[in-house]
C-alpha cells in the first residue's frame, strides 16, 4: 500500500461564532485508506469532514488534498481557486441524497462531470452508466428520484460522486436518513468502492462497517481527536473512557 498520504489536516480549528467545534485537529490520510469518524452526536464528525472540502471555512489551520493546500479562514481570487481545485478532487455524499427532484437518474449524475469539469457530455453519460452500473441501477437511468426508495438514491448519489473521477470520498452519515432495511443495500456499494481502492472518510454510527472494512478508526468528542487506530483496537481494547463509552453502547444496542 502506498503510505503517501492524500490527505492532510494541520492544527484545523473551527468556530461557530464563539462556539470553539474543532479544536486543534490533525490527521493524514494514507492514499486508498479508509478512515472511519465515530463519536457522539455533536464531536465534531460531520464539521470536520464539511471543512476537508470547504463546505464549511476553516478558521484556522490547513487542508491539503492530493497536493493541493489551503488555508483555513482566507479570502480572495486566489482561496476561491484553490478550494475549487480541492472539492475537484473529493466527493461527497451526504445524509440527504441531494438529488434534483426534476432531473433523470443519468441527468443527475452527469450535471456534474458536464457543467463543472466541462466533460465532454457522450463520455460523462459513458461513465455515468458505468458507475449506475456498478451501483446495480443502471436500469433506473430515466427514471426521475421521486420513483427511488431511500436507499437506491442514496446509491444515484455515490455513483454521481464517482462520476466526478475523485481522489478522495467523503461520507457524512450516509444511512442516518435510512429505513433499516435498506441500510445494507447503501453499505455493501460503500464496501465495493472501497474494495476497488478509493480512499474514504466515512462518518458513521454503523459500528459493524467501521469494524469490517475500515483500516482506521477515529475516535472524536468535544471538538477533538480522542483515539485513532485500527479497529480491533477501538473496539476491543479503547484507551479512553469516553470511547469505551460508545463502544459499550454500540454493544448493549444503546
Amino acid at each position: 500500500m502506498n503510505t503517501m498520504p492524500i490527505v492532510k489536516i494541520n492544527n484545523l480549528d473551527k468556530y461557530f461564532g464563539r462556539l470553539h467545534v474543532l479544536k486543534n485537529v490533525s490527521i493524514e490520510v494514507p492514499e486508498r485508506q479508509v478512515v472511519c469518524l465515530i463519536g457522539r452526536s455533536g464531536s465534531g464528525k460531520s464539521t470536520l469532514l464539511r471543512c476537508i472540502n470547504f463546505l464549511e471555512e476553516p478558521s484556522h489551520g490547513t487542508i491539503e488534498v492530493d497536493g493541493v493546500r489551503v488555508a483555513g479562514g482566507e479570502k480572495g481570487k486566489q482561496h476561491r481557486q484553490l478550494v475549487h481545485d480541492v472539492r475537484l478532487k473529493t466527493g461527497m455524499v451526504f445524509q440527504e441524497f441531494n438529488l434534483f427532484p426534476h432531473m433523470t437518474v443519468l441527468e443527475n449524475v452527469i450535471e456534474g462531470p458536464v457543467i463543472v469539469k466541462g466533460m465532454d457530455r457522450k463520455k460523462a453519460v459513458e461513465l455515468a452508466e458505468q458507475h449506475l452500473d456498478s451501483v446495480g441501477l443502471l436500469f433506473k437511468k430515466d427514471e426521475y428520484p421521486m420513483r427511488l426508495s431511500g436507499g437506491q438514491k442514496q446509491r444515484v448519489a455515490i455513483a454521481r460522486a464517482l462520476t466526478m473521477e475523485p481522489r478522495v470520498m467523503l461520507f457524512d452519515e450516509p444511512t442516518s436518513a435510512l429505513d433499516p432495511e435498506l441500510i445494507g443495500e447503501v453499505l455493501n456499494v460503500m464496501k465495493k468502492v472501497a474494495l476497488e481502492g478509493m480512499t474514504m472518510i466515512v462518518v458513521t454510527h454503523e459500528m459493524g462497517f467501521a469494524r469490517e472494512v475500515a483500516d482506521r478508526v477515529i475516535v472524536m468528542a468535544e471538538g477533538e481527536l480522542i483515539e485513532d487506530n485500527k479497529p480491533e483496537e477501538i473496539f476491543n481494547s479503547p484507551q479512553d473512557p469516553r470511547t469505551e463509552a460508545l463502544i459499550v453502547r454500540y454493544k448493549t444496542g444503546g
